[in-house]
Formats: C-alpha cells, sequence, structure tokens
C-alpha cells in the first residue's frame, strides 16, 4: 500500500519490479509497474470494446457510451465547442487517473497516484498541454493572458500571473497524492484494527472519493484548457 506501509502480497514484489537498477543505481520502480498495468487495462478494454461496437449498445459499450458521453457534455459545458476536438486528452486523462486510482483497492496492486512522481508527471503534462493550446490559438497574443486588461497594470498583473500559473502543477500533484496515499492510509489502519467489519463499507467510501478524485483532475484539466483558449480580457 501507499506511503510504505505493508501489503500481504504485491504483483510488483513477486515479479521484483518493485526497484530495478539503472547504471548501477538503484530506483524506485514500483509506480512505474502499475502506471503501465493501468495502461494495459485501458489499451485491452479498448481492443475489447472496438471488436463488439454495435448499433444497439449493450454491456460494457454501453458503460463506456454513458461515461463517456456524459464527460464530454461536461467538458463542452465548461469549455465550449472546442473541448470536443481536445475531449481525447481530457477522457484519457479522466480513464488514467481512474484506472490507477482503483489499482489501490485491488488485490495485490498499488496505486501510482500514491506516489508524488506519477501525479507530477501527468500535472507537468497538463500545464505544458494548456499552454501549448493557448499559444496554438493566440500565438504572441496568448501573453495576454499574463499582463492583464490594461498596460499601467502589466508590472503587478504579469508576476502574480505567473506565480498562479506555476503553482497548478503543484497544486494538481499534492491534491492528487495527499488524498489517494491518505485514503490507503486510513484502510490499512482499519484493515489492522477489525480486517472485515470495518473495511468493506471504507472499502465502498473509497471507491467513489477515487472516482471523485479523478474526476476533480479532469474538471481543473478543462478549466484551466477554458481560460488558455478563450480571448484574453
Amino acid at each position: 500500500m501507499a506511503s510504505g506501509l505493508p501489503h500481504p502480497v504485491l504483483l510488483s514484489t513477486a515479479l521484483h519490479l518493485d526497484e530495478i537498477t539503472i547504471g548501477g543505481v538503484p530506483m524506485e520502480f514500483k509506480h512505474v509497474f502499475y502506471s503501465w498495468v493501468a495502461m494495459a487495462i485501458l489499451f485491452i478494454i479498448g481492443f475489447m470494446l472496438r471488436g463488439r461496437l454495435r448499433m444497439v449498445p449493450g454491456g460494457l459499450q454501453n458503460v463506456f457510451e454513458v461515461l463517456v458521453g456524459g464527460l464530454e457534455t461536461i467538458a463542452v459545458n465548461i469549455v465550449g465547442e472546442d473541448a470536443r476536438k481536445i475531449f481525447p486528452i481530457l477522457g484519457g486523462i479522466f480513464l488514467f487517473i481512474l484506472t490507477q486510482n482503483l489499482l489501490g483497492l485491488t488485490p495485490g496492486c498499488d496505486a501510482p497516484t500514491a506516489n508524488i512522481n506519477t501525479n507530477a508527471a501527468m500535472a507537468l503534462f497538463v500545464f505544458l498541454y494548456y499552454n501549448y493550446q493557448g499559444i496554438k490559438r493566440w500565438r504572441a497574443r496568448y501573453i495576454g493572458h499574463f499582463t492583464g486588461p490594461v498596460a499601467f497594470l502589466t508590472p503587478l498583473m504579469l508576476p502574480i500571473e505567473l506565480i498562479s500559473h506555476l503553482a497548478r502543477p503543484l497544486s494538481l500533484t499534492l491534491r492528487l497524492l495527499g488524498n489517494i496515499r491518505g485514503e490507503e492510509i486510513v484502510l490499512v489502519i482499519f484493515f489492522a484494527l477489525a480486517p472485515l467489519i470495518s473495511t468493506i463499507p471504507i472499502y465502498f467510501l473509497f471507491l467513489l472519493a477515487k472516482t471523485l478524485q479523478a474526476f476533480i483532475f479532469f474538471m481543473l484539466t478543462a478549466i484551466y484548457l477554458k481560460g488558455a483558449l478563450e480571448h484574453a480580457h
């Protein structure tokens, strides 16, 4: 589990992939391994759905159509019609984080999002991506998002906006890390006190919480993209 707490059996431990050595330097690899597991799960589900698409959806296709359709509607309501072009990124972020989070509730697995490196990588990607989209749309005029509405406010607004934007990856990283790691620590404590009676209701509560954390990351990414794509005022 997270934060170095003991876990009965971990798949990465059985495969000797908790740590690898590169250039004679041992490096933690467990979070990378479970990120790959999450990617493999999503690829497998994607290929399964691709081969079973029906005009009248049923089963797994129906679940994902409702999920993806709902997320796209939310994204369009936040960003506008431009969201349809960038929704594969937004939807992919939600599904990837959700899968990683749920691995923490899967026996034999650990949540990669309980490791700061995983979250920092995703937060940095979001930071670079929304700025790329803003620069792609507005070119040199994108600087207007940082300088404020009138020229004489630029010396004040520029450092404030720069600090605000640079704080976003840190905020995304620590929010996800704190919630996921905290939940797993609490789950381990409850399991140690009363293995079954206390763990089952907490398990389902954390199932909801982990889904919510993926949704919050998705929403914040959409909000950042909205700010980058709209005209600077």
